[in-house]
């Protein structure tokens, strides 16, 4: 298959005389892993502008690190503020159009997402065109888990109503933000050329760039739609380690025992796809910093089976059981959001906190938003640019 940015240099003298920004990261690049900006600057169209998501152009920083501008050509959209998230509207007045490449990974909370709305909401104030460059869902086109963000709980992890794994790629996304959501913009896609949308990435025959400094692997990525709900606590996600998303622990917590009740707790929900094997990990960096947790791994054993967000509910309830004195809720300002609180912002919803506390079994949970994202899927399927019948375009 090729990707979107490969389609465009097809025929890259469409661009030529246009005032030309770009929004990307070091994920956009072609199959020989040549960047968009070096195969813009081959083809001598100049870049008046780059605009760089969370992570920075380079995607050196960590998660929640503000990023300043890289000179006067590279513009953060990941400051130090809500308002830095999106481009002041004087930095897009003065372009014809934006390329938007970077490679998503599926989910709600992955901030990425979230930028190509906030630019779309800003360029349509301004005229300017925005061209997205597709590429694949790595975790698959066709998988929907989760539910929606409701009003009142929207924040950079959540900023529209999607489910927490929505089965869209950027190009389809900003059809549902212009076609469904009604944001004005002015939105051409570039598409993929023979993606099968229900294969994961492993299929495509593209090479994996990792797409932010925590999501190493493409299992790291079916795990994350669920695993990224640890942030929401005070346990460690494994971020320092070479297993973030994969490793879940604290100072306080018993491996053994915390490892049966994920393992109980995946049989009482029947979950499949995943395994967990008692765990002591240090983290280099963020929580607990330098100090010995006791946790469990978790490991892809089937991808296809495997309901992500399930399993995170099931690791949630176990942490609450496994240490009920310990175990507390992340209350620190999240993505510039001090109300609701983090696991609330992450989830869209209070409804997942308050059910696991009341002893809502995860499965009755994930059970009980099948509604709401059948009436989704409905609204999703007037924007879909690829086939899910296992037939690519």
């Amino acid at each position: 298959m090729r990707s979107g940015l490969e389609v465009l240099f097809d025929d890259v003298s469409r661009l030529r005389g246009l005032r030309v920004g770009v929004c990307c990261n070091h994920t956009a690049v072609d199959a020989n892993l040549d960047h968009l900006l070096d195969r813009l600057a081959a083809a001598e169209i100049p870049v008046r502008r780059v605009f760089a998501p969370e992570h920075g152009l380079h995607a050196t920083a960590q998660d929640m690190i503000s990023v300043g501008d890289e000179g006067p050509a590279v513009v953060s959209l990941y400051g130090d503020s809500a308002a830095s998230l999106r481009p002041d509207p004087a930095l897009l007045a003065d372009l014809d159009i934006v390329l938007f490449d970077i490679q998503d990974i599926g989910s709600r909370y992955y901030t990425y997402q979230a930028t190509l709305g906030y630019l779309m909401e800003v360029a349509a104030t301004t005229g300017t065109r925005i061209l997205v460059l597709d590429r694949p869902n790595p975790i698959d086109g066709v998988t929907i888990e989760g539910n929606l963000v409701q009003p009142g709980f929207e924040s950079f992890v959540s900023a529209y109503p999607l489910p927490v794994r929505h089965g869209l790629t950027m190009g389809e996304l900003a059809l549902y933000f212009r076609d469904v959501l009604g944001i004005t913009a002015k939105v051409d896609v570039v598409r993929c050329e023979g993606w099968d949308a229900t294969r994961r990435f492993d299929g495509t025959g593209l090479p994996w760039v990792f797409p932010s400094p925590n999501m190493p692997t493409l299992d790291t990525a079916v795990l994350y739609p669920g695993m990224c709900l640890i942030e929401g606590t005070n346990l460690s996600e494994g971020r320092g380690t070479t297993r973030p998303f994969h490793l879940v622990g604290a100072p306080w917590l018993d491996a053994a025992g915390f490892t049966r009740l994920c393992r109980q707790g995946a049989i009482d929900n029947e979950l499949e796809g995943a395994a967990f094997r008692p765990a002591t990990f240090e983290p280099r960096f963020q929580k607990f910093a330098g100090r010995v947790c006791h946790g469990t791994e978790i490991t892809v054993t089937d991808a296809d089976r495997l309901e992500s967000f399930l399993l995170g509910l099931v690791v949630l309830e176990a942490a609450l059981r496994a240490s009920p004195a310990h175990f507390q809720w992340r209350t620190e300002t999240y993505e510039f959001v001090d109300n609701p609180i983090a696991i609330d912002l992450l989830c869209g919803s209070a409804e997942a906190r308050v059910g696991l506390h009341s002893r809502v079994r995860p499965r009755d949970l994930v059970t009980g938003w099948k509604p709401e994202l059948a009436q989704w899927e409905e609204l999703r399927a007037e924007i879909l640019l690829y086939a899910r019948d296992g037939v690519s375009l």
